[in-house]
């Protein structure tokens, strides 16, 4: 993500509009090999998922752009155990803790494009059902306790 639009984050931290700003990569188009056709389907399945599981709007819950004060993420790491400590890339755990804390998310749009050096972490397969076990284990959580 560009470095130019972190302010943009802050902003909305600084006013109070929300306290988790979440990144989204979804909003405006994307360069063709930014992001691969499976992944981008999961991505908006995930965030279907975790809108209706957070009861607020989450469009793109692995964009690793997210931005919260210090004392709310250390509350967050502080109860990581909650929902267990598996989450690879750290952005479902960081969600999940936010809506255990009753954080207002907002969505805060990026410009996504494709990589100009290294590769991706996820391992498409591998990852994702690890992140869908981690979805069924903090839905008992939130929606069915």
């Amino acid at each position: 993500m560009p470095p130019e639009e972190l302010p943009k984050f802050y902003n909305v931290i600084a006013s109070g509009r929300a306290e988790f700003a979440n990144g989204v990569r979804l909003v405006y188009p994307m360069d063709e090999k930014a992001m691969q056709f499976l992944n981008l389907c999961a991505n908006k399945t995930f965030g279907l998922i975790f809108t209706w599981l957070l009861g607020q709007p989450v469009k793109d819950t692995l964009c690793g752009t997210k931005v919260l004060t210090r004392a709310r993420y250390e509350k967050i790491a502080a109860n990581r155990a909650y929902f267990g400590d598996f989450d690879p890339f750290g952005d479902f755990d960081l969600l999940f803790g936010a809506a255990k804390l009753n954080l207002k998310i907002a969505d805060i749009p990026i410009r996504y494009r494709e990589r100009t050096y290294g590769e991706t972490n996820i391992q498409r397969w591998r990852h994702g059902w690890l992140l869908l076990r981690m979805v069924i284990f903090a839905a008992r959580k939130l929606k069915f306790v």
